[in-house]
């Protein structure tokens, strides 16, 4: 009996169940204090988080109890201890997937800046536009520059296009109703079956090309990378002055686009969807 009671103390007050949705709280700086402190250690006793948090054991219990009901912290009944639960790690993992795109990509975009003399690009794809994340510019004094969290339109952007090649006719569908197909210049792609059209080339060759759609006098290549479930996640692209990026650069341009996507794909963890591509140019670990 007297084991038992020790039991409580450390791991919960007596008289209360984990299960309970009566003693839960929205204290949410307080609920992550506490989630900080069970990440530091493998499991903790209520009396050490009450302890470490400075609260009082009712108020952690009842925090603890809020964050199991979500999976965030888990209750061992024989320990009387607390610990992460497995729901922290899968928000946790969705974190590490972008960071990892983001750091394993900032080595292939630099290569491919210098191997192609052009300025590199990393985008997403958020509330259906283009997003641009990450940036890696040429030394050229006429070069192209977006800056991080620039939006743009999917249809008329090397790496929008890109990403809607990997995509469902359905979804593009869904992205056109959404935004539109406006006309930004002359070449862009304004009605569905042009851009279906390009978007199968894209498929068909491995890489997406923007010639001219977005701005005059700009072209850009792109191609994506895959998460592990064969999605695409991000694409990288190389942009620059039409008449640097001639029309006979293209086809090795684009491989080694297509090349440095694949490389950041390989070094996430990511899986290729398997389709025919052209034959890769392989850019240099050191140039």
């Amino acid at each position: 009996m007297n084991e038992e009671r020790a039991r409580r103390r450390r791991g919960r007050p007596r008289g209360n169940d984990p299960q309970s949705t009566t003693g839960t709280v929205q204290a949410l700086d307080r609920g992550m204090m506490l989630l900080r402190i069970l990440s530091e250690q493998d499991e903790v006793t209520l009396t050490d988080i009450a302890l470490d948090a400075d609260v009082a054991p009712t108020s952690a219990y009842r925090l603890l109890v809020t964050l199991q009901q979500r999976g965030m912290v888990s209750f061992d009944e024989d320990a009387q201890t607390w610990s992460i639960g497995v729901e922290t790690f899968r928000i946790g993992s969705a974190f590490l997937r972008r960071t990892n795109y983001l750091e394993a990509g900032r080595p292939a975009m630099r290569r491919l800046m210098e191997a192609t003399g052009e300025t590199s690009n990393m985008a997403i794809q958020g509330g259906g536009d283009v997003v641009f994340v990450s940036q890696v510019e040429t030394h050229k004094p006429i070069r192209a520059f977006f800056r991080p969290g620039t939006r743009g339109h999917m249809h008329a952007s090397g790496i929008g296009k890109a990403l809607l090649a990997e995509q469902s006719a359905e979804d593009v569908h869904e992205v056109i109703a959404a935004k539109g197909l406006p006309a930004l210049t002359p070449n862009t792609l304004d009605t569905a079956e042009a851009l279906f059209a390009d978007l199968q080339r894209t498929r068909e060759r491995g890489w997406a090309f923007d010639d001219e759609e977005g701005t005059a006098g700009m072209r850009c290549l792109a191609a994506p990378i895959f998460n592990e479930f064969r999605e695409a996640v991000a694409g990288i692209s190389v942009s620059g002055l039409a008449v640097r990026l001639a029309d006979e650069r293209l086809a090795e341009v684009g491989a080694m686009v297509r090349e440095a996507a694949d490389d950041v794909t390989a070094r996430i963890g990511g899986l290729q969807p398997g389709r025919p591509r052209s034959e890769l140019v392989h850019l240099p670990d050191q140039l």
